[in-house]
């Protein structure tokens, strides 16, 4: 049976130019992909995950046919993605660029029936689609005004209902919760559920790990054009060992965050900003004998610590482990 993506060393390089003083510039090239490779399996939500910039988009935009790769090849539901484009948007729904997606002068619903006829569907289906699509996420009262007026949570909300009006076999979503309120994230990763049960392949990206491990069956994490880890949540966990995390809160200078990361026993550290405080990760083999030393350590050095935590692994620690930074420190595609 055909995977629904079948990616093989897929790159992208960009030609940028670099401003150098107020009248030049000189031009560079820039990685966004670094030879990637994954098959997504049917029935599966695939997440990718990774901090902005990490080539994410870059590499939805590919595999929805709006870029094309520098190198490399892949399949999408068995088309060939550099020979059959047209059979590739056929097949797949896509969420990108949000609320920048849609036509702002029309309203909700006839931007709905616009993608539709763009799917070639015939009228009374388009409408039809429409319809279902706007009653399932809750659009009915503002469906018939126009789509400038709506707020920025409900521009997603109509973005993802783009996305299902051709009701295709494959979904990707970049991003979908951004700037949606709580309530309304749970109802979409509720609905990207029920969509996966009916049978729908769903590629999911998101900087959010904590929405990645609720979701998602496997994960692919991406940091600057590279996949650094792949497999099931679990196995990903499970792959940085029998090791503890502990977040210690408080003020941290950074000679004290310099010294931790110095100390035997530490597998890795990274300091961060949590709601004006200073929150500093580590992970270690062994908690009993480090702990000790780590606050020894960081009292010696200035740190005032309000807050230590031991927690369990959490993909935001396979990601610090894999690259010594959290996520928070968002790498730019430069």
């Amino acid at each position: 049976m055909t995977v629904p993506v079948r990616i093989e060393n897929l790159q992208k390089t960009y030609v940028t130019k670099k401003r150098q003083g107020l009248f030049k510039s000189s031009l560079r090239e820039v990685a966004a992909l670094k030879g990637v490779s994954l098959e997504i399996q049917r029935g599966e939500i695939f997440g990718l995950l990774g901090p902005n910039g990490a080539g994410k988009t870059t590499l939805i935009k590919i595999l929805t046919t709006l870029l094309l790769p520098s190198n490399g090849r892949a399949w999408i539901n068995g088309f060939e993605l550099t020979q059959q484009d047209d059979a590739i948007r056929a097949t797949v729904g896509c969420m990108l660029m949000g609320e920048r997606g849609l036509y702002w002068k029309l309203t909700g619903r006839e931007n709905l029936i616009f993608f539709g006829a763009l799917y070639h569907l015939p009228p009374a289906e388009r409408a039809r689609r429409a319809d279902k699509v706007i009653e399932r996420l809750s659009l009915g009262d503002i469906a018939d005004r126009p789509v400038e007026t709506y707020s920025s949570g409900q521009k997603m909300k109509l973005a993802f209902a783009k996305a299902l009006i051709n009701d295709a076999p494959l979904l990707i979503l970049d991003e979908p919760t951004n700037t949606l309120d709580l309530p309304s994230a749970r109802e979409l990763r509720a609905i990207v559920r029920e969509l996966n049960e009916q049978g729908k392949t769903v590629i999911y990206t998101t900087h959010i790990m904590a929405e990645a491990e609720t979701l998602c069956d496997r994960v692919a994490i991406i940091d600057r054009g590279e996949v650094i880890a792949l497999g099931t949540v679990a196995d990903l966990k499970e792959s940085i060992g029998q090791e503890t995390v502990i977040r210690l809160e408080g003020v941290i200078p950074t000679q004290a965050s310099t010294a931790v990361a110095n100390l035997s026993g530490i597998t890795r550290s990274a300091i961060s900003s949590v709601n004006g405080h200073n929150q500093l990760t580590v992970v270690t083999p062994s908690q009993t004998a480090v702990l000790p030393q780590l606050i020894q350590t960081l009292s010696g050095h200035g740190a005032i610590l309000q807050k230590i935590t031991p927690e369990e692994v959490t993909l935001e620690d396979v990601f610090i482990a894999h690259t010594g930074r959290t996520l928070a420190e968002d790498t730019a595609e430069k």
